[in-house]
Parts: structure tokens; sequence; C-alpha cells
């Protein structure tokens, strides 16, 4: 019964975000308020209907319904409550309910409120989100349905429906076949619903682009309205590519944290184009220029949204991301042609009116350093992009897959990120309106001066004589530095001129000013990152190594010794072996760590958990490959030292951090 009920309130909320659109273009057509308001409910009974069909799913999830195909797929009886609750995004049918259930609640919340200053905006955003819904929820309810059971006909033949077929009988297996163990990191599991809302937000500031294209306004309205939106959404997405590399860094058991999977890369293009949107979306804001490109950048965005999720389900490329091969492929290629032609339709209609004006008046000004900002971001998305669809074309053209491997993303994009974090570091100290080399130079001398003589540090020391490792930390250092001279710069000119103790302005500066300082921090955190990063990619430490208990080997300045090997079964149906490493340095024990294979009675597979040792300087990071228990009881383990790869993950926190204050509410400006 239960099962009838989840999909029955699909088909209601489907009906519903019909009946929200006729009715919203009813009240666009009237002028009428009631209409509007009718289809504004609209939209929100649809969230009740796909809150009802959510908790339907988890609840045959939790119980155990092994007779609803995806409950057998992605659960089992020895799996614990939150794995199941969990699994609702493990599959593809659950996970496209849960985007339709967050899609149907985020459009609900959108379209609520008084809306005074943009009511003619209103019928058009409203048209444009329940038409977004209505799709998701037909691939849901027609091709992708997570509520039809198991059935066998007279004839032997197995069926999947709904409602039970003629001369049938319900197939209810004993056990499920369970969730595959890579999802059942923590990470993995959060992972997900970030990207989702990620992905569903910038679907807001796309619908009020496209309102103000088709209502005719081309004033700022639409772009004020969604500036929370947009940096609520691009938090989120952060989050999720965050927990993403989390995950990889400690399941896959390769010693990295990104490997340009075509799924992880379809998650960062929007994030690129995104985050060049929030900075151009500043100057629109400061100078009425830029309307065409913010227009263009939020279309882009929502484009690549559809596109990943298209990327992801449609089993065209080959990742560990994406889910099964399956035929909404071709639905998703028509919604993807239909949309972005009427979006490229009503940009072209509109474009002379999109004319801004004053226009850049100087090279270095703020607005122009910042476009330049905007077309690196630009360029990272082009090689992105061409990277993951050159396989595509390939095997259309040649009939061959030819697969582009991490070399050519790092090789075509370092150079480009290099420049970014220059740029990140030049722009916030020139002016808006004009700036010269003179008045640049005044406040930049300090923190260039300063990055020089670091690097004169690292390489007189010996710490690193590479070209391209000197490059990325000289970027890295006078990017940070020139960061920190300006937030601090401010603080002290306001103590000066006030004449007031430097920690109550402080203080009072930070609460006054959120948007600016939290996207100072959001820059440190990319910096930190990027210090991680490097440290990951140019000084890495790598050996394979076969070991008997008692044998010894060195990574970096570390000494390993393998003791002995561990194997025993977990309550919640694992057989763990894993080896029991001793760490030391410079004659001194720092405990030991245990690399291990887990293998999952339910699934019938096992996974490789990492054995890591942690401080700020890096990380040892060791797997256990193979193991020889019947003959002389050797290990055969990779050995990783991945320096400074923790200001990789404390520099994605103080990146959500500085998000979240950007996107706080403010207050006026301290005068």
């Amino acid at each position: 019964m239960i099962t009838e009920v989840g999909y029955a309130s699909l088909i209601l909320a489907l009906l519903v975000s019909f009946y929200s659109i006729l009715a919203a273009r009813q009240g666009k057509v009237g002028r009428d308020h009631v209409w509007l308001s009718s289809a504004s409910a609209g939209l929100k009974i649809a969230a009740v209907l796909c809150s009802i069909s959510i908790f339907c799913l988890g609840y045959v999830l939790v119980e155990g319904y092994f007779e609803v195909s995806y409950v057998y797929s992605v659960t089992s009886s020895s799996m614990p409550a939150l794995l199941r609750v969990t699994a609702l995004w493990a599959g593809q049918e659950g996970s496209l309910l849960v985007f339709c259930w967050l899609l149907a609640a985020i459009s609900s919340l959108a379209v609520s409120g008084r809306w005074v200053r943009d009511r003619d905006l209103l019928p058009w955003i409203i048209m444009i989100l329940a038409a977004t819904l209505a799709f998701f929820l037909f691939l849901v309810i027609f091709i992708e349905n997570p509520f039809v059971r198991l059935w066998r006909t007279v004839d032997g033949q197995q069926l999947k429906a709904i409602l039970p077929p003629a001369k049938s009988q319900l197939i209810v297996p004993l056990e499920g076949a369970g969730l595959n163990p890579l999802l059942r990191h923590p990470g993995m599991i959060i992972h997900p619903p970030m990207l989702y809302l990620g992905f569903i937000g910038f679907m807001v500031p796309y619908a009020y682009a496209m309102a103000a294209l088709f209502s005719g306004r081309t004033d700022g309205g639409w772009l004020h309205a969604t500036r929370r939106w947009t940096l609520i959404a691009w938090i989120f997405l952060s989050l999720g590519l965050i927990l993403g590399s989390r995950w990889a860094y400690d399941v896959l058991g390769w010693g990295g944290y990104w490997g340009w999977d075509p799924v992880e890369i379809a998650a960062l293009m929007p994030w690129l184009s995104a985050t060049a949107y929030i900075h151009s979306m500043m100057i629109q804001e400061k100078r009425g220029i830029f309307k065409r490109w913010n227009i263009m950048l939020i279309m882009i965005t929502y484009a690549l949204v559809i596109f990943g999720i298209f990327l992801t389900r449609s089993g065209l490329l080959s990742s560990v991301h994406a889910y099964a091969q399956s035929s909404i492929g071709s639905y998703f290629f028509v919604f993807i042609t239909v949309s972005f032609t009427l979006t490229l339709y009503m940009l072209v209609k509109r474009w002379d009116e999109l004319r801004g004006h004053p226009s850049v008046s100087s090279l270095l000004s703020r607005e122009s350093l910042f476009l330049i900002n905007n077309l690196i971001f630009i360029g990272i998305l082009a090689v992105c992009f061409w990277g993951v669809v050159f396989p595509l074309f390939s095997e259309l053209l040649t009939g061959v897959r030819v697969v582009v491997g991490p070399p050519f993303f790092e090789q075509a994009s370092a150079p480009l990120f290099i420049a970014l974090l220059i740029l990140m570091g030049i722009a916030p100290l020139s002016a808006w309106g004009c700036s010269t080399f003179r008045s640049l130079g005044r406040c930049f001398w300090i923190p260039l001066s300063a990055t020089i003589a670091c690097l004169l540090f690292l390489f007189i020391s010996g710490t690193t004589r590479s070209l391209i490792g000197l490059t990325g930390l000289g970027a890295v250092i006078f990017s940070g530095l020139a960061t920190l001279y300006e937030a601090v710069r401010l603080i002290v000119v306001h103590a000066l001129r006030r004449k007031k103790n430097i920690i109550k302005v402080a203080i009072y500066v930070l609460k006054d000013q959120r948007r600016r300082y939290g996207a100072y921090l959001v820059h440190l955190g990319v910096v930190l990152m990027a210090f991680g990063i490097i440290g990951i990619e140019q000084f890495q430490h790598e050996s394979q190594v076969v070991l008997l208990p008692g044998e010894s080997t060195m990574i970096s300045d570390y000494k390993v010794t393998y003791q002995e090997m561990d194997s025993f079964d977990s309550k919640d149906g694992r057989l763990i072996t894993r080896a029991v490493l001793n760490l030391s340095q410079g004659g001194k024990s720092l405990g030991n760590i245990h690399p291990r294979r887990e293998y999952y009675y339910d699934v019938e597979q096992q996974i490789t958990i990492p054995g890591i040792y942690s401080n700020l300087a890096g990380e040892v990071y060791t797997i256990l490959l193979e193991w020889h228990p019947d003959t002389d009881g050797s290990a055969v383990l990779s050995l990783y030292y991945n320096p400074m790869i923790n200001w990789l993950w404390i520099g994605s926190l103080l990146l959500v951090v500085g998000g979240a204050m950007a996107a706080w509410p403010g207050r006026k400006r301290y005068a």
C-alpha cells in the first residue's frame, strides 16, 4: 500500500506542476494576483506531495521491503538504519526522487514572500521552475521509478511494475543485494545531497534571469534579488566537491584527492562558471556594467548543471561516480537542447537592451581585473569541457573512444590556475573606475617584496629548486600575503582616522563589512587549498614495498615497520584484514597505523581503507595491496608521503566559512 501512496503522490505532484505553469501564465496575461497566488501555492503543494513520496520510499528502505526493486538493489538486512536512509540517493531512481523533492522545496521557497518590487518577474519564475520540476518528475514517474515491485508471471518471466501484471505473483526476496561498500563512507553519504542543493540552488537565479529577459526588465533587480541564492548555492556546491575529494582520498586508495574523473569535472564546471558569475555580479552592482556577461554566465551555469546531471545518469561516460546506463539520456538531451535554444533566443532578442553604462575605462581598474579573472575561469572551464566531451566526439567521428587523462587537464589548466592566484592577490588592491601602475604598485610592493624574500629562502635552503614548484609557491604566497595586507590595511586606516582602539575597530569592521571580509576568507581558503595541492602534486613521495614481519622501510624521513597482520569479523557483517605498522621519526615512535581491506559479506565486495598518520606538515598514507598468510606472512604495501595535504582540508573549511559569512545578512557600512 505504501508504494502506491508514494507513486500516487508523484503523479499528483506532476499534475500540480502543470497547473502552476498554466495558472502562472493566466496570472501574467490577465495581471491577476489571485491566479499568481494559486500558481505559487501549486509549487508548495508539489513540495508537500514530493515529501510524502520521499517518506514512503524512506520507510520501505528502513523496513526492508525487498519486493521493491530499488530497495532490493541498495539495501540489506545487515545494514544499519542510517545507511538504509542514505540509500535514498545511492541509486539512479532514488537520487532522482531526492532531486525532485529538493527542487520542489527550493522552488516553493523561491516564490514565497510578499513580491512587491519584482512582481512582474513572478509569473515567469513560477513557469520556469515548475517546468523544470515537471521534467524531473516525468523522469521519475515514467522512466526511473523507485516504487516498482518485482513480479513473476506463470511462465517464469520476471517483471517490474507498481500494480500486479495479469497472472503474476509478487516476488519477496529474503535478503537484499546491499549497498556498494564504496558508498558507505561518511563523506559519500553527505556528498550527493550537497551537490544536489548546489545544482538546484543555481536554478533560482537562472529563473530570475530568464524572467528578466521575458519581461523586458534590463535593470539589475533580478541580480540583487538572487545574490544570496547564488552564494548559498555556491557554498553547497563547494561542500559537495570538497566531500567528494575527501571520499576519494579516504576510500579509493590511490593516494590522491582528485583524479580528473568525468563526473568530478561535471560538478566542477558549474562551480567555475558560478564563481566567475559571483565576481562579475559585484561589477554590475558597483558600476552598472557587464549586464550581458552576467546573463550569459548564469545561463552557462544552468546549462552545465543540467549537462552534469545528464553525464552522471546517461551512462555515456565511464566513472566510479556515475550511475548505471539508463534510457533517460535521450530525454535529457531533448531538455538541454530546448532550454538552451530558448535561452539563446531570448538573449539575442534582448541583446541591445542589455547594454551597460559606463564601460571599462582603465586596464588596471578593479572591474577590468575582475573581467580578466572571469576570462581565466572560462578558460579553465573550456579545458575541462573539451577534456570531458572529447572521448564522445572521437568515438562519433572515428569509431574509437580516445580517453583524455589527468596529464592533459593538469598541463592545460595549471598555468591558468597560477595566473588566477596571482590575479586574486592583485585585483582587491586596485580601485574601482581607474587605477595606474603607480597607485597599484604602492599597494602591492610590500606583499611582492615579502614573496620574493620567501622564494629566495626556499631556494637557498634547498626546500625546492624546481621552477614549477617555485612558481606555484610564489603565486600562493603572493596571493595570501596580498589578501592579508589589504584586510589588515583597511582596519588600520579606520582605526587611525577615528583614533580608536584597533581591536574594537577590527570587530566592528568585521561585523559591518561581512561581504568583503567573507570574500577575503574565501580567498585565503583558496590560497591554503592551493598550498596543499602544490604539496601533493609537486613534492609527494611514493614507494611500493614487500615487507616481512619485523622488517622496515623509509618514506621521506619516516620509518615504517611492519609488525603483524590481523583478521577479524565485525558486528556489521565485514571481514577486516589489517596490517599493523609502527611509525617512527628520528628514533621516536609515533604509534601504529592500520591500512586495511574490508570485505562485505552481503555484497561480496571489498574496499581498501588507508592507514594514515597526519600532522600539519603532511601525511604518511599507507595502502595494503596484498598479503601472504599461507607462505611467509609478507605484506605488499604502497606508501605515500603527502606534504602539506592537510592545508587543502583546512583551506576548504575556511572557504566554506567565508562563503557563509559573505552570504549572511550584513549591516550598514562603518561610518
